[in-house]
This record gives structure tokens, sequence and C-alpha cells, in this order.
């Protein structure tokens, strides 16, 4: 097994280097002993010659020899390379190496001044004449009188306000705006009433964020093990999923300061203010963690606002690629996301709930009103200064960054100090093993945590903030789950007063089913709204009806008066049937919550199902099942009346688009079935005959409407503009509509019995619908394609 040499002895340079460096010593060495010698000399000159006293003659004897050694160093620098010390083990070359630079760079500086006062005695002494010495002099006294001068002094001193007053005037407004947005809490200020364990249906999360706040608060043994604390974390998900809330809760349990900014407040007019706004979030963390013993929590809710991926890296592509299609991008009507324009039909899926929360989030807010109307004036009498906001990012890597760094003024002066003690050359750097220079400061050891909360995909924020070291540690909130609405549920109910009923996991899990698309919020919600109602009746606790009602008027708004005449009642209620009774048969995989009559938010009625099981992906026979579900309703009224009403024309403009997405987005087509051949046919013609069939009975119910809805953007508008993928996806709904015809034709009077049911009861929840759709004993019916009876009339 080889092993590599030092680099010292790899390298030729480095040799070179320390063979420079100990011929710089011996000439520096040499310059030093020559001042010495010459000093006696200087001495006498100036005290015999010159007449000065004792005292004074030894001070400029030594400043001369000093400033000497300095010209000598700068022109020996001037002339020789500097030694190259790279890789050179010589710990003493080093310290000398540092030692020689900060003299030529103190020297170089003070020769530089002595330059332009030179110049300056010059030029006035060619102009009036005299002595050189003298005309400096003069100079000199004439800057004392103007400086001692009260009317110069006052002059100063108003042009300086006069500045400050301007700046203040211009910038003052907007950056206070900006300002005011930094809310800090110290320990004992501000009781949010949030703990961890009221943080619902975010296990994962919670137990993640656990991890990394016990480190937080006590990773000491962690770091001598060698680890490093996270410096911040990023909560990613859907508005409304509890990400704000957890913040909150780690800011009471974690007990210390919690300095908190929205990202709307780094948006700012001019160029340079933002910046100025992340300085002083970082100055004000800091100051409270000084004060509280070190600790502060920084949390910065919507950063995507200032965090967002800087268009030198984004590629043209913001979104750093393209997401998975869904139906839903296309099919996502109202506020709860239904299927169909009309709003009847909805279905509960992780793809449907990530759309619904994704359009709860917030409108984009930009600054404050008064802050606004300050940038358009501004804007207005100085156009083209406008900056909005780009540097505000930039700061804030590089305030992250540097939480670690030594103090600033320290650093500084530490660093003045020893150059000056080095650039006398009078006080040696070591005295045996004692260092007789200040040691280089360390960072305070204030810990400041950051905390930021967006809605937006990570590869859409820059990867310089999300990198391991800042916001390296992701922590995922998903949309609430069946399992996850039952244990808010579990919190929230119980803070209010509620029948035994209520409690039994029956009643629990049923509620859990029929809230789909609910956040903990809307489930806070619900409870105080049904305990509302049953005030009203002068009852002291609510009950199941109470609950539902609540969840009805917060999704659909309060049910609209309306009696529906006798046979219009009996036709939504046998759409709505249609639509039940396909979804029990043919969606395996989903189960129904609601089944209404009631007016509500424009619709008529509405049946709402749920998906048993979080499910990514679905295979073509499962779409296929959506469709009969979509289409059931106008079969209901086919074999009913014999006819369709109008109310299938949201059904219709679904079923088109579901089944273009199908074709054009998952390559899925028709189905292949098994036919029986006619006189003369052979199989293929035959199953040509057949799928020529399901193309007819497809284009009569395609939507054929264009220029809005879905119909104006890939791939559905794909689809419906070549011809063979038309036919496909004409035959996909043709497959469709005769099994739902099938279904109920064959159940004629099963659907009858769920009709007249939802007529007497106007909307059926939970286990109540389940229950009235498991006894209505629907069958799968057995259709023979051969049969002419099996083929609906168009």
């Amino acid at each position: 097994m080889a092993v590599a040499e030092p680099l010292s002895r790899l390298s030729p340079e480095s040799s070179a280097g320390n063979e420079l460096a100990l011929q710089w010593r011996r000439l520096t060495r040499s310059a030093t002993f020559v001042a010495v010698l010459t000093s006696p000399a200087l001495f006498v000159w100036l005290h015999q010659y010159n007449g000065w006293s004792t005292l004074w003659s030894l001070v400029a004897t030594v400043g001369i020899v000093i400033a000497f050694r300095g010209f000598v160093d700068l022109l020996f620098r001037r002339l020789i390379p500097w030694p190259s010390l790279f890789g050179a083990d010589s710990q003493q070359l080093r310290e000398e190496d540092i030692m020689s630079r900060r003299r030529a760079w103190y020297w170089r500086k003070k020769a530089r001044l002595a330059t332009i006062i030179g110049m300056v005695i010059t030029l006035v002494w060619l102009i009036r004449g005299g002595s050189w010495i003298g005309t400096g002099g003069d100079i000199l006294s004439g800057l004392g009188s103007a400086f001692s001068n009260p009317a110069v002094l006052t002059q100063v001193v108003f042009v300086t306000f006069l500045f400050i007053a301007n700046f203040a005037i211009l910038m003052g407004p907007m950056l206070l705006m900006g300002i005011s947005q930094i809310r800090g809490f110290e320990p004992g200020d501000a009781q949010w009433g949030v703990r961890l364990d009221h943080v619902r249906g975010q296990a994962e999360a919670k137990e993640e964020v656990r991890r990394v706040v016990t480190l937080w608060q006590s990773g000491e043994a962690f770091e001598r093990a060698g680890g490093k604390r996270e410096r911040g974390l990023l909560f990613l998900g859907a508005p409304g999923t509890g990400k704000t809330m957890l913040a909150k809760a780690i800011a009471t349990g974690f007990n210390s300061p919690f300095v908190s900014i929205p990202g709307s407040g780094f948006a700012q007019t001019f160029i340079g203010v933002d910046a100025i706004i992340v300085r002083y979030l970082a100055f004000k963390a800091k100051r409270l963690a000084r004060k509280w013993g070190g600790q502060c929590i920084v949390f910065i809710d919507e950063i995507d606002a200032v965090g967002m991926r800087r268009q030198a890296l984004g590629g043209g592509n913001p979104a750093g690629g393209m997401a998975p299609p869904s139906v839903h991008d296309h099919l996502f009507y109202g506020p709860s996301g239904a299927l169909t324009a009309s709003g009847d039909l909805i279905l509960e899926s992780r793809a449907w709930r990530e759309r619904l929360f994704a359009e709860r989030a917030p409108e984009r807010r930009g600054p404050s009103g008064l802050q606004a109307r300050l940038g358009s004036l501004l804007e207005f009498t100085f156009p083209g200064m406008g900056g909005g906001g780009g540097l505000a990012l930039n700061q804030l890597l590089v305030v992250m960054d540097g939480i670690d760094n030594p103090p600033f003024t320290k650093r500084v002066m530490t660093s003045r100090f020893n150059t000056f003690l080095d650039a006398t050359y009078i006080v040696p750097r070591r005295l045996g093993k004692v260092s007789l220079r200040l040691p280089p400061p360390g960072p305070r050891g204030d810990q400041i945590y950051f905390i930021g909360a967006t809605n937006v995909p990570l590869d859409r924020l820059d990867p310089a903030l999300v990198r391991p070291g800042r916001m390296g540690r992701h922590v995922w909130f998903r949309t609430p789950t069946k399992q996850d609405r039952l244990d808010v549920f579990d919190l929230y109910i119980t803070k209010v007063a509620h029948e035994e009923d209520l409690d039994t996991p029956r009643r629990r899990d049923e509620i859990a089913r029929i809230t789909n698309g609910y956040s903990p919020a809307m489930i806070e919600q619900v409870c105080s709204m049904a305990l509302t109602h049953a005030h009203h009746d002068d009852r002291d606790r609510f009950g199941w009806d109470d609950l539902v009602e609540a969840m009805t008027t917060i999704e659909s708004g309060t049910a609209i008066g309306i009696e529906y005449i006798a046979s219009e009642t009996r036709a939504v209620a046998i759409h709505e049937a249609g639509h039940a009774a396909a979804g029990h048969v043919f969606m395996k995989g989903a189960e129904s919550t609601r089944l209404s009559i009631r007016m509500r938010g424009g619709s008529l009625g509405h049946h709402q199902a749920l998906e048993k099981e979080e499910r990514f992906s679905r295979f073509r026979s499962e779409e296929t099942a959506r469709l009969v579900w979509t289409l059931g309703a106008m079969a209901a009224e086919r074999v009913f009346y014999g006819e369709n009403s109008n109310g299938v024309g949201g059904d219709v403009q679904s079923a088109t688009a579901q089944a273009a997405f199908m074709v054009g987005a998952s390559a899925m087509g028709p189905e292949r079935v098994a036919v029986t051949p006619l006189g003369g046919e052979n199989e293929e013609q035959a199953r040509e005959r057949i799928m020529k069939r399901f193309q007819e009975i497809g284009v009569g119910i395609m939507n054929r409407t264009s220029g809005g809805g879905p119909f104006t953007e890939n791939p559905i508008a794909g689809v419906l503009q070549d011809r063979d993928k038309r036919d496909l996806a004409a035959q996909i709904i043709g497959q469709a509509y005769v099994s739902a015809y099938n279904l109920v034709l064959h159940n004629k009077d099963a659907v009858s019995r769920i009709a007249d049911e939802l007529v007497e009861r106007r909307e059926m929840f939970g286990d109540e619908l389940v229950q009235v759709l498991d006894r209505a004993q629907l069958e799968m019916p057995p259709v023979d394609l051969s049969k002419e009876d099996s083929w609906p009339k168009m």
C-alpha cells in the first residue's frame, strides 16, 4: 500500500520557497543592523546641530529608523519576489511571512499618504515660494485654524444633518415599512398556546423536527462526537397543512427568542433596501441571542418570495423539471375541486388534495398600501430606480454563512493592533513560547437557527439556499389523509361540547371519511360551527346532524331554500343515483361519502367519494371505472326517461377531457373486447365493427365545444385535434357509456330505490349512504355485445 509523501517533499517549489524565506530573514536582519548602526549619528545630528531636546531627538531617531526600515522592506519587496510557502511545514517561517506582509501593507499605506502630502506641499510651495518645510507648517496651521472656527464646524454639522435628513425623507418610510414587519418575541413576551402535541396529522414531520430541535437545545455532546448541528429547517407543503403552526410550537417549547418576518417583507422598491432589511434581521436575531443565552430562531414565512431560483441558474425552466401530469390540472372546478363544471362529482385522491390545497394558497401580496403608494411616487419622481428586491437573497445567504464568523469590530481591532506592533520592528512576536500578539478572535458562539416555510416545489427555490449548511434539512408536510384528519378531529372535537355518540370509533372513522380535503383550520371551524347550530336550537352540545350541516355549509355554502317541483326532484335524484350506483359497482378502490339533491353553490346535487388508500398511479381499468362513474348519470336518465337533460353537460365535458387525457398523456387506449364474428367475418373484422359502434356512441357523447376550458391546452387539445387519437378517445367513452348503460338497465329497480331514499332524505353521508348502496344489492351485469339490446340507442 503506497503512502503519499508530504507535499513539501514532493514539490520543488516548496523547497525553493523555504530557501527564499530564509534568505529574506537574513536580508531583513541585515537591514535592521544597518539602521541601528547609523542611528547614533542621526541622534547626534538632531540634538547637536538642530538643537532638539534629548527626549525629542530620541523619539525622532526611533521614528526615522523604523520608517527607514519600512522603506527598505518596500524596496526589497519591489525588487525581490515574495517567497511561496505553499506546502511548507515550518510554523516559524509562516509566522514570519505573515509579519512581513503586515509590515509591508502598513508601510505601503504610510508611503502613499506621505507621497500625497508631499505633492500637496510641493504644489503650494511652487506657487507661493518660501521654504518647503515652512510651507508644510503653514498648511498645517491653516487647517487647524479652519477646524477650530465655530462657523466652519457649524457648516459641517449642518451639511451632515441635511444629508441624513434627505436620506431619511427619501428612504426612511420604505425602510421603516420593511423593518416594521420584523417581529421579535422574547421568552415570556408572547404565548401562542401551541405545543408540539397540538400539531396533528403530521407525525413524520413532527418527529423530524423533534430530532433537530433536540440537537439545537442540547447538542454539545453531539458536536463533541464530531457532528454538526443543522443551521436551518425548510418546511415544504401545501397551504393549511400546519407549517406555521409547527413553527409556533417550536418557538413555544424552545423557550428562546423568536424573530419572524414574512417573505413579502423583503420586497422593496429600491435596490439595496432589501439587503439592509436582511442585515437588520440578522442584527436583531444576534442581539436577542446574546441576551438570552446564545440561541434565537428566525422564522421566514413564504420564503419563496425571497428565495426563488435566480434566473441565471434557472436554465430557462424555473421549475427545474416537468411535474407528472394529472387530470386535475384540467378538471378542477369550484372551491371543492369538482370533476365537472356543474360541481356534482368529487373524488378524493392524493392528486386532488394536492391541487385543492394549492388552490387555497393566499395570493402573493406585494408591499403594503402606504409602501406601494410611496414606491409609485418615487418611481414617478425618479424613474428607472426601482430594484424589486433582487439583493435580499444574496444578503440572506451571506448572513446565514456569517453567523459563525468572529465579531467584525473585534476582528478589525485585533488585526490593526497586531499590524502596528509588527510595523514598529521593536516588539518581538514571541518571547519563548509566550505570544506578544493578541490571539485571533473566535466566533461568539451565538446560535441563530433559521426556519423557512413555503408551498412551492423544492426545485423552484435557489439551490444555494436549500443546500446543506443553510436550509439543508427539508421537512415535508403532506395534505391531510383520512388518518390525518382523524388525528386532527381527536384534538379539536374534545375542546367543544358534543354528544357521546361522536366519541365512538365508528363515528370518528365516518367523520374522517366524509371530510375529504379538509385542512386542520377547517376541521376546527366545523367543530365550532356545529356547536353554533346546537346553541341556536337551545342545546348545549352538538351531535352528528349538526356536524354534517356545518360541513356542508363550509364546503358548498348555506343550503339554498329552493323546492324543486316533484318531477325535477325525481329527475335530479335519478341523476345522482346513477353516479352513486356506477361508482359503487365499478370503483372498487373508492367509497361513497356523500349524496345530495340539495342545491348548494349552484349545483342541484352532488355525489362525493373517497379513495380508500393513498394511490400515486392508476391502471387503465381504474381510469375507465372513473369514466363509467362520470357517465352513470347520463345512462340513468336515458334508461328512465329515454333521453337526457342538459344537466349532463358537465359530465360530458369531464368525460371528454378524461378520455383525451388517457390517450394523450398516459398512452391508454380502449379495452380489447371479446367479439363473436357474424357470417363471413373473421375476428378482426368483427372487432373493427364493434369498435366502430363504440366510436359512434362516443362521438355522439363527446363535448365538441372549443375556445375555452380544458380544450385549449395540451394534452387534451392535441388529442381532440388529431383524428386518430380522437377516434381512440371516442371509443373509450363509448365503452364506458355502454358499461354504465347496461349497469343501470340491469339494476333499474335498485337505482330507483336509491333515488327514492334520496328524495326522502335529501342528503346522505358516510355509513348511512354506504348502507343504502349495499342494501340495493347492485350487480355487475353480463354484457353480450352480439345482442342488440346491449347497445344503447343514441
